[in-house]
């Protein structure tokens, strides 16, 4: 085995190293923030990062608790040359009670990041809303089924096609864009 070496160059996109180099660093960072003591506690265990692939979404119970966990984040980032894109990250507060929406605090600024606050935001294709209220994506994963049936109405129409295919197409097309809100065609 050879001694340590400091490689300055990167990966090229599209290396088939890349996603497994960037994962194991990503890791390194979920790891570092579950370390923070904060979040919210579900079951027996301490919450406080959700994570798909670069999708991260920190939690806490207040201001203090997610200054806390960000700048543990982009500290560990930082150091595996990992950048935060200040225009994709969001926050927002959650609250049983409205006692904050008085408080329309635009943008929360952490070191050198300023982030925008918004009512909604969709997660992993959930939309998730400071009311804590899921009508909102109901209504988007309906409309999302309603457009996947039109797409597909000249089969269900055609009478050439089995009553055992058109249940079969409902099944598996309308009923996952319901249930999964994905898009069919995006």
């Amino acid at each position: 085995m050879s001694s340590f070496f400091e490689n300055k160059t990167g990966l090229k996109q599209g290396d088939c190293l890349s996603p497994i180099l960037f994962n194991l660093a990503l890791q390194k960072v979920i790891q570092s923030i579950k370390m923070v003591p904060s979040g919210i506690k579900v079951g027996k265990e301490q919450l406080n990062v959700l994570a798909y692939a670069d999708d991260i979404a920190l939690i806490g119970k207040n201001e203090i608790e997610i200054r806390k966990l960000f700048v543990e984040m982009e500290s560990i980032a930082r150091k595996f040359r990992l950048q935060i894109k200040q225009e994709k990250t969001k926050y927002m507060i959650v609250e049983r009670k409205n006692s904050l929406k008085k408080n329309k605090i635009v943008h929360l600024k952490i070191k050198n990041y300023k982030f925008e606050r918004v009512e909604n935001f969709k997660y992993l294709g959930v939309i998730l809303n400071e009311d804590n209220n899921n009508q909102i994506d109901l209504q988007e994963r309906m409309k999302n089924a309603n457009k996947t049936y039109f797409m597909l109405q000249k089969f269900f129409k055609n009478r050439n096609i089995s009553k055992k295919l058109k249940l079969r197409l409902k099944n598996t097309i309308i009923n996952q864009t319901l249930t999964y809100a994905q898009k069919v065609g995006h």
